[in-house]
């Protein structure tokens, strides 16, 4: 491979504001892994947020790209996979896996897409210099024919569009709009773009909670709801405290701990069969590898509101959510899902403006 532009580069972020800031180019927040294409000829590599390749798990987006984008040429963009219409982040994080027999059968099964918003390299001309607003007009210009499953992310300059994209994509499982400057060069790892994402809040059971690595503090709450047949639902962790906070959290909570986790909601947790039907703590995967998922168990009495963006497949916190405060005004048996806003459902292929797989 012998580009302008080689790899392994790291994208450019963008930092997060609480409102959509006027005078900017304008396009959503897609939910996906991040990757940066890099094409010559018969060669493809497809490099991560961290510059780690991804090529060998999306081995049909390889083909794909191949053939659709051109031959000497640098992207940037979002790895993703839909069904039903809304993207599904977990059959995306499914395709990181060891065995090269499992990735081809996930990509028969669930073929991911690529959606290209950046170009930073095209023929022989390295473009990181180039202001936004033309590496835009040449990224459109050059993947003007393409088709599914490569897409161009639809981008405008209009704010009130994308205030309108802000409140309809969510339903199609995007988590907000990113808001960059029309003459900003391309800046790896560098937070030259703005993020704003969408933050509601809810009360959650605290139901347990997990040591920091820095000794006998808090690292993690374990956020609990209710689902319709009264059982005790684990939808994620609260964290990112400070060092006060947590030790502070510690002797908060030392009234409600349980000597052992007999007669907790969650008890089977380190039975993996018991997964399969309920959402509980220290789910096995391949992703914790080694790591000591061992939790203190709390009655599940006390109530805490959190805020977070949106809900995995309505059933969990898609990211860490982050604690408001206490509520004592609440009752445990009272958190449950009915009080979560559900967004109003919208097509992806709305969005990308042809069907996605």
């Amino acid at each position: 491979m012998d580009l302008p532009v080689m790899p392994p580069v790291k994208p450019m972020l963008a930092k997060a504001v609480a409102r959509i800031p006027p005078g900017m180019q304008y396009e959503a927040k897609w939910d996906g892994f991040r990757s940066i294409v890099f094409r010559d000829g018969d060669e493809v590599e497809l490099g991560s947020r961290t510059g780690k390749p991804l090529t060998r798990y999306f081995p049909e987006l390889v083909a794909a790209l191949k053939e659709r984008v051109p031959p000497r040429s640098v992207l940037d963009g979002e790895i993703v996979i839909a069904r039903e219409g809304r993207l599904d982040f977990d059959a995306l994080t499914e395709r990181i896996h060891p065995a090269d027999s499992r990735v081809r059968t996930l990509a028969a099964r669930t073929p991911a897409s690529f959606v290209a918003f950046d170009l930073l390299a095209l023929e022989d001309e390295a473009l990181l210099e180039v202001p936004l607003t033309d590496r835009r007009m040449l990224l459109e210009r050059a993947l003007r024919d393409v088709t599914a499953p490569v897409h161009v992310a639809p981008a405008t300059t209009d704010i009130e569009v994308a205030r309108r994209w802000f409140e309809q994509y969510e339903g199609a499982g995007l988590d907000g709009v990113i808001a960059k400057p029309p003459t900003v060069r391309y800046l790896p790892d560098q937070r030259a773009m703005f993020k704003i994402k969408h933050e509601r809040t809810a009360d959650v059971v605290v139901a347990g909670y997990r040591l920091h690595k820095s000794g006998p503090v808090v690292g993690s709450l374990l956020l609990g709801l209710y689902d319709e047949d009264g059982r005790l639902q684990h939808v994620g962790v609260s964290a990112a405290f400070s060092t006060k906070k947590r030790a502070e959290l510690i002797e908060e909570l030392r009234p409600l701990v349980m000597e052992d986790v007999a007669g907790h909601p969650w008890a089977a947790w380190s039975d993996e069969a018991a997964h399969a039907s309920a959402r509980l703590p220290g789910a096995p995967s391949r992703w914790s590898g080694g790591k000591d998922l061992s939790w203190v168990p709390l009655r599940p009495e006390r109530v805490a509101e959190v805020a977070y963006d949106h809900m995995e497949k309505g059933q969990r916190f898609r990211h860490t959510a982050r604690f408001r405060r206490w509520r004592p005004d609440r009752t445990a048996d009272s958190c449950t899902y009915a009080q979560l806003q559900e967004p109003v459902h919208y097509d992806l292929a709305e969005i990308l403006g042809s069907p996605a797989p």
